[in-house]
């Protein structure tokens, strides 16, 4: 067995009748671990190496406790002695690699990875995760598998309730299994479980952050962050705009925001932007949009198609007003973000 692994968290799961996981939740997942916690996963329960998802029962919590203590890992220790007072399933889910998950425990560790900001969005392997979840309702009494919906909603009428359905969604909102420091949300439906908000970050009531996507630091965010898209450090994304899906904007091109970029309201963008660049409200470019480049007097260089300038820095993209050519030229404004929005996250 090796002396390393990649990941492992202590979670609590909710099941459907057949006994298939619907969510984990994992409160302070790890990102690797030393040898000694290792080997104090291994002397506690059935863990035999490999990527691995065990339901724990007290005894084995009990000994999880004192051989995490004895390894001096006192945060994973008192997380193992409070589950046993859990009525849900505990679960131990070990990722000795990081390999494409093989079951919703796996893949809900992963997500949260992410979301407490352990590792950065494409950094870990979520291969075939869709086919790993199941459909539920995010409901006022938890997760219910949707098949199982009506029956429930039935049973509670019964007794006088009213279950309220949030969402149903093979993923959860992000905030009901994480709050990473120093960020605001005005609406917590319009974060996925699996987006990465950097601290600094604000994301407005019509912004929208999808999975293994989000921000690395102080953004202001009032439009959407699609799925793989990752926002630079500095950069806002203002009202009404849209990022395309990571490698749907022309085949090859892997969509993405640099730092001290703004993307104006109600603008899009199909390519990536390098750092320091500026679209223009209300302009859409994709990759296949024809762009006429100008040099400093505003002079004719070429025309290129976007996806040519995916990715480089210093640009600035603006629709001219008279003829509606894109345009792209050095851009020479400083973005500087207002501070006081950012401030006491």
């Amino acid at each position: 067995m090796s002396n390393s692994i990649f990941a492992f968290g202590l979670g609590i799961g909710t099941q459907n009748k057949e006994g298939d996981w619907l969510e984990v939740f994992y409160s302070a997942p790890c990102l690797g671990a030393e040898k000694t916690t290792l080997d104090a996963l291994v002397e506690s329960t059935n863990y035999e190496g490999g990527n691995s998802t065990l339901v724990l029962d007290e005894s084995d919590l009990n000994r999880l406790h004192m051989n995490l203590l004895k390894a001096g890992n006192i945060e994973q220790a008192e997380l193992a002695s409070r589950l046993k007072a859990s009525t849900q399933p505990v679960i131990l889910c070990v990722l000795a690699t990081d390999e494409a998950p093989s079951n919703p425990a796996e893949v809900y560790l992963k997500l949260q990875l992410i979301s407490h900001r352990l590792v950065k969005p494409h950094s870990t392997v979520l291969d075939g995760m869709f086919g790993l979840l199941i459909n539920t309702a995010w409901t006022s009494e938890g997760p219910i598998d949707v098949r199982e919906l009506a029956d429930r909603q039935l049973s509670a009428r019964m007794e006088g309730r009213t279950i309220e359905v949030f969402s149903v969604d093979k993923f959860p909102k992000m905030l009901n299994f994480v709050v990473p420091a120093g960020i605001r949300v005005g609406d917590a439906a319009r974060i996925r479980l699996g987006a990465h908000l950097g601290e600094g970050t604000t994301v407005m009531h019509e912004g929208f952050v999808n999975f293994n996507a989000g921000t690395l630091g102080t953004s202001m965010v009032e439009g959407r962050i699609s799925a793989g898209v990752v926002v630079g450090n500095g950069s806002d994304l203002g009202g009404g705009c849209s990022t395309m899906g990571t490698l749907s904007g022309g085949g090859n091109i892997v969509i993405g925001v640099g730092e001290q970029c703004l993307i104006g309201a109600n603008a899009g963008i199909g390519i990536g932007l390098g750092d320091r660049c500026t679209v223009e409200s209300g302009l859409y470019i994709t990759a296949g949009s024809k762009v006429t480049v100008l040099d400093e007097d505003n002079q004719v260089v070429s025309t290129v198609k976007a996806r040519d300038l995916s990715g480089q820095s210093d640009l600035l993209f603006r629709r001219n007003s008279e003829t509606g050519a894109i345009e792209c030229k050095t851009n020479k404004t400083a973005i500087a973000l207002n501070e006081a929005l950012h401030a006491h996250n």
